[in-house]
């Protein structure tokens, strides 16, 4: 049995995201198509006795009773009554309020780590079950890959995977909070909806161009709104020879879909010079082989 392990943490893109109304419970009904990407936060666990959590991270600013990797153990280990204790380092690779789920998947990791560093045997779905209580994202982080989800985003069924992908992200300053993007949302004032039928057919034929031109978030149009930034952002990888470009969650950050490393590099290039403000990045798409 393993006393240590150093896992990565993956961040998403949401290559749809539409929203279908407000639950009385104050979440909201999506469908949302959703792809991991290989950009990641490192999340090192190690054993300890006597149930003592110890929480540290590279970022100050995450103070450990809010951040959801710390939240995550406390509640694996109060459910399961788990009298042994763990050391969790996490490393932040993936910018902070950003629409990545930086987050969640830092409490994805958390749960499948622990799981196995505390011999606990919980299957994919019952780690899911438990991830959905720390937020609406973290059931697709636990499972990765390509996805359709439904319900509050919990309600997850396997698509076929994105085409050999190169992604350019950029976020400009600042960050954006989810509660407040869906405060702003007016579902009666949409003038467009993602073609989520469509895009699935594209991923199913493994056509790039397709997906890119199908993608839609119906969230992007609040959030340019709060960050004048996003749609210039949006507008330049398009311009700069992206297929197709998309905030993901609630953003701020936007990507764009590009066929090959070289070019996706020469954009982030250009991208740097006329946004010197902005965070520029080049990831990938990947389906993660996670193990409970």
């Amino acid at each position: 049995m393993a006393d240590k392990l150093v896992l990565p943490a993956y961040a998403k893109i949401n290559l749809a995201l539409d929203v279908l109304g407000r639950r009385p419970d104050g979440y909201h009904e999506v469908e949302m198509v959703m792809q991991t990407i290989a950009l990641h936060d490192r999340v090192v666990l190690t054993r300890r006795g006597k149930g003592e959590l110890l929480f540290h991270c590279s970022d100050p600013g995450l103070p450990r009773e809010e951040n959801l990797a710390y939240r995550a153990a406390l509640l694996l280990q109060q459910e399961c009554g788990v009298g042994e204790g763990a050391a969790i380092f996490l490393e932040k690779r993936i910018p902070v309020a950003a629409g990545l789920a930086g987050g969640s998947t830092d409490a994805a990791a958390v749960l499948r780590g622990l799981n196995r560093l505390w011999a606990l045997g919980l299957s994919e779905a019952e780690l899911q079950l438990l991830g959905k209580r720390l937020g609406a994202d973290v059931p697709y982080c636990i499972q990765g890959g390509t996805c359709l989800a439904r319900g509050i985003g919990e309600i997850l069924t396997p698509l076929p995977p994105l085409p050999p992908t190169w992604l350019v992200l950029a976020k400009p300053p600042g960050g954006l909070a989810t509660g407040e993007v869906y405060r702003q949302l007016d579902l009666t004032r949409l003038q467009y909806r993602p073609r989520l039928q469509a895009l699935i057919a594209a991923l199913a034929a493994g056509s790039l161009a397709g997906v890119a031109a199908s993608m839609g978030n119906v969230l992007q149009g609040v959030s340019e709104g709060l960050v004048p930034e996003i749609a210039p952002l949006r507008q330049a990888l398009v311009d700069l020879g992206a297929l197709g470009s998309l905030m993901t969650g609630s953003g701020p950050t936007v990507f764009g879909l590009v066929e090959e490393e070289k070019k996706a590099r020469a954009i982030a290039k250009k991208l740097r010079q006329e946004f010197p403000a902005a965070v520029i990045m080049i990831t990938k798409a990947i389906t993660p082989a996670y193990t409970y």
